[in-house]
């Protein structure tokens, strides 16, 4: 993957994860991060994180809000919170966070440096460093109020870093890693995400900014009259100005909630459910020897293997991967919390084995993304809207939950008068708190 992967446009929403999805993601996010790093090594993942549209299909995967604002502080917390008790294990550990969390960084790396040996003094000094270049250097009308720093125990690290415009109400993320950064003021970034909104936009990181920068040495050394003269003249446009910065490739994150058909690539979901068909459910679930594995969670692994193995091309459409487990508030559909514990039990089942030197079920889900492509050059199914009809309609089966409480059946949301709106959890009957445990059993 290359240092400067594009951009997206990331529309501010508020709200708070729920502890029961936000759980989960912790515990999704470190087997998936497990798996990359098995199969490619942890300079990979540093990269894949300075991926713009692989980090937002990362978090599509795990049940996040496909688009907005909050994925990027929701996966950060959920690194954090996943990797830790793995830290020592995998050498890999996640600093800082949104707010108070961000300016705790320089301590929580000292805190590492004493634990591991690490150098931390240089570290401090690079999270202080990128937080200046991309609030001072980078003035594009966003201020800043995350900042995630992931190292490793060899010192490479990436930054990930979200600002907000609310006048816009719109954020920008921007990527940075270690790997070939020879200057921190010479286009340093991995990516920069965030929308366009017109030429004011100041980047002197940018290596075509490098007279800018020189010129305003210059002015602080010698500020003649002749001088600045010159300059104001440059500035009024009767002087030859710098070229305009060139767009990066872009990715557009619109303001709706909903994922509709242009949103997603719908050749690569065909391939996917074509690849979880095509595998079986009892040849899938007894070749990866766990119990109750069906239909449905495949087609859940078919994405979570894309997220693990896909090339940088193919997250260009990060809401396809919302299909894997929903969305917290009900885009596409409420997360299914049975096949979303299937994954887990799956996916960290494959690892355990892995570990003691069995490959053979992290390769039945590389094989399963392998399938995927494979399958959609020819494959074709239902339309979007089908496919979220039926899960919906099917929801309580799987222990659909969302923010607003679990999903009720269709016959009484129909009965009651509710159309679509959801029963919020103190609503329920007694029943439904056995109702998460018992959807178990519908996974398949």
């Amino acid at each position: 993957m290359t240092r400067r992967a594009g951009a997206a446009d990331l529309p501010l929403h508020t709200g708070r994860v729920p502890a029961w999805l936000g759980q989960r993601m912790a515990r999704l996010g470190a087997v998936i991060t497990q798996a990359v790093i098995h199969h490619y090594g942890r300079d990979e993942f540093l990269c894949r994180l300075a991926h713009p549209f692989w980090f937002q299909s990362f978090g599509a995967v795990m049940g996040m809000d496909w688009h907005s604002s909050g994925m990027t502080t929701a996966v950060i917390g959920a690194l954090k919170r996943g990797l830790a008790p793995l830290s020592g294990e995998l050498g890999l550990y996640v600093c800082g966070g949104r707010g108070r969390h961000s300016r705790r960084t320089p301590d929580e790396l000292r805190a590492i440096g004493d634990a591991t040996g690490l150098d931390a003094a240089p570290l401090v000094a690079t999270s202080k460093m990128v937080a200046k270049v991309d609030s001072a250097a980078v003035q594009d009308g966003f201020d800043l109020y995350l900042h995630g720093f992931v190292v490793a125990t060899d010192g490479r690290w990436a930054v990930i870093q979200q600002g907000m415009h609310t006048g816009q109400r719109m954020a920008r993320r921007y990527h940075w890693l270690s790997e070939g950064l020879d200057s921190f003021v010479e286009t340093p970034h991995a990516a920069i995400d965030g929308r366009r909104a017109g030429s004011a936009i100041m980047n002197l990181t940018d290596r075509r900014a490098a007279p800018s920068r020189q010129g305003q040495m210059d002015l602080l050394h010698a500020m003649g009259p002749d001088r600045l003269v010159q300059e104001v003249m440059r500035i009024e446009g009767r002087a030859p100005s710098a070229p305009v910065q060139a767009e990066l490739p872009h990715l557009f994150l619109p303001a709706h909630h909903d994922v509709r058909p242009a949103d997603v690539n719908m050749r690569r979901l065909h391939g996917a459910l074509a690849a979880a068909s095509e595998a079986g459910p009892q040849d899938f679930a007894d070749l990866l020897r766990v119990p109750g594995v069906g239909a449905r969670t495949v087609r859940a692994l078919a994405l979570v293997a894309e997220v693990v193995h896909g090339a940088p091309c193919r997250f260009s459409d990060p809401a396809r991967f919302s299909l894997a487990h929903g969305g917290k508030d009900r885009h596409p559909y409420p997360v299914p919390v049975a096949v979303y514990d299937r994954t887990l039990s799956v996916m960290k089942a494959a690892i355990s084995a892995a570990r003691l030197g069995r490959e053979e079920r992290l390769e039945a889900i590389r094989r399963l993304d392998s399938a995927t492509r494979r399958l959609e050059r020819k494959a074709t199914g239902p339309s979007l809207s089908a496919i979220m009809a039926g899960e919906r309609e099917r929801s309580h089966e799987y222990g659909g939950r969302s923010v607003f409480g679990y999903e009720p059946p269709p016959s009484r949301r129909v009965s009651e008068g509710q159309g679509n709106r959801v029963v919020r959890h103190d609503d329920q009957p007694q029943d439904q708190q056995r109702h998460e445990g018992d959807a178990s059993r519908h996974a398949g």
